[in-house]
């Protein structure tokens, strides 16, 4: 008969589902989930939040970034995390932190290819990751349904009932993770094809044209589209004022070393494959909408048989739930930015929320700022919000809730999180009085910006004048 040995190792028990959960619980009593209805308006400088932030970055891109933002009340609300941060740290919240997106907007989910090249649905955008209350994300994405479901003219019976069905979705998807061992809840994933069964005929189609336009956006189609092969042999990238141009003498004088300190973050099978290509030009890439203005660059990479790799480097700055947010960060999440950078939280970060990630992410410090690196358009795509009907306008909110509710399952507090909001019915409410409330401010704000900032942009003199002066 086997015995059981005593150990002397020192062992505690670790807490049960049922204990962290009735933690969530308590959580009500210092703050009731009603609550989280309330939007404080007090004294705010939103206009003064996006001069904050341009005088941090790229001054002649700046032009480019108020265009891009004019372009509508959706636009506006995609470059204005800093400022819903700002309003938000102002707020009651339910005190239960979780690792966080922190731009959890609708645009921000979408398709990439796995390193088994299938085709992946998950957040892709991190740079302002960070910890924070679970129900900031939550709010930024609901605010999303609210504002894109405006600006493509639904009823808002249809609105309404997407938002309050995105709340229902996380309840119930935080509740069920929560019940999953962390293993488990690590391993689950979504894949493009896994929710298309489910779908009306039409909504299939829209779904899948989606999928076929994602699936293009290979690595390969990038380089056939974007350098040239000179009669040396060597690729270059083609200048396409104003979303691309060439850098400086300088810049490219650093980029073999910068390219060493990207490769020594990255993976070590990653570094074999790096070790297999040169480094043969670097180009400035103007990207997204809130980013603009931020340095970010295309770095390509051929074989000898001009097989090409095009890597993005992007500028890291601090992530705005912490700058404007003001939300203290745990001290391993401060110790790894202070000996990584903000683009080591990046990574970090996108690792721990998605659920697969790009196997070719890193990290670097260069340009007297941070960086963090990844593929350029492996297979990347989104959905467009106005061509959707209106049941796969609500089909695909419950899907953006359900992915948010995946990735913030991955935190220890996810049953504290699924304890605190019980069935959602309660807290689906309330968020969807502020998104409304929130929605009714960021129009105001736009506005006022519009107002403030007519369009002035020559948009190629613009992105030359940048590419001299970031060197």
């Amino acid at each position: 008969m086997s015995e059981v040995r005593e150990s002397s190792l020192e062992w505690t028990r670790p807490s049960t589902v049922a204990e962290r959960m009735a933690e969530g619980k308590e959580a009500r009593e210092r703050t009731p989930r009603s609550a989280l209805a309330h939007l404080t308006v007090g004294e705010r400088d939103p206009l003064g939040i996006l001069d904050e932030q341009n005088a941090a970055r790229l001054q002649e891109l700046i032009p480019l970034r108020i265009e891009r933002m004019s372009a509508s009340p959706f636009a506006f609300y995609r470059g204005t995390a800093a400022i819903q941060a700002a309003d938000l740290a102002n707020d009651p919240h339910s005190g239960i932190l979780v690792a966080s997106c922190g731009d959890a907007h609708v645009s921000n989910f979408g398709f990439y290819a796995s390193a088994q090249r299938t085709l992946m649905f998950d957040l892709n955008d991190f740079d302002e990751s960070a910890w924070a209350p679970w129900e900031w994300d939550v709010k930024r994405l609901v605010t999303s349904i609210v504002i894109a479901g405006q600006a493509t003219s639904r009823d808002t019976e249809i609105v309404e009932d997407a938002a309050l069905a995105a709340v229902r979705t996380y309840a119930r998807s935080m509740g069920s993770n929560a019940k999953r061992s962390s293993v488990r809840r690590y391993f689950e994933h979504f894949d493009a094809e896994s929710g298309l069964a489910a779908m009306d005929p039409e909504s299939q189609r829209t779904m899948r044209a989606a999928i076929k336009e994602a699936e293009k956006r290979t690595g390969d189609r990038a380089a056939r589209k974007l350098t040239t092969l000179g009669d040396d042999g060597r690729l270059r990238f083609v200048e396409r004022p104003p979303t691309m141009t060439h850098t400086t003498p300088e810049i490219e004088g650093r980029l073999h070393d910068n390219m060493r300190k990207y490769a020594q973050s990255a993976l070590v099978d990653v570094r074999l494959v790096l070790n297999q290509y040169t480094v043969t030009d670097i180009a400035l890439r103007v990207v997204g909408v809130g980013s603009v203005g931020t340095l970010c660059t295309l770095v390509l990479l051929q074989d000898g048989d001009e097989n090409a790799l095009i890597l993005q480097g992007k500028q890291a700055g601090r992530s705005v739930l912490e700058q404007y947010g003001r939300i203290e960060q745990p001290p391993a999440v401060a110790e790894h930015i202070a000996e990584n950078g903000e683009g080591g939280r990046v990574v970090a970060m996108q690792r721990i929320l998605q659920a697969v990630s790009d196997p070719f992410l890193g990290h670097l410090r260069a340009y007297a700022g941070d960086f963090y690196v990844r593929q350029f358009n492996d297979m990347k795509g989104g959905v467009e919000m106005d061509e959707l009907e209106d049941p796969l306008f609500r089909q695909y909110a419950e899907t953006c809730a359900s992915v948010l509710a995946r990735a913030h399952a991955q935190s220890p507090n996810a049953a504290q999180v699924a304890g605190y909001i019980g069935n959602g019915r309660i807290v689906g409410e309330a968020i969807l009085e502020w998104a409304y409330a929130y929605a009714n401010l960021s129009k105001a704000d736009f506005d006022a910006f519009v107002a403030a900032n007519p369009k002035h942009v020559d948009s190629e003199s613009v992105v030359r004048a940048a590419a001299s002066a970031i060197g």
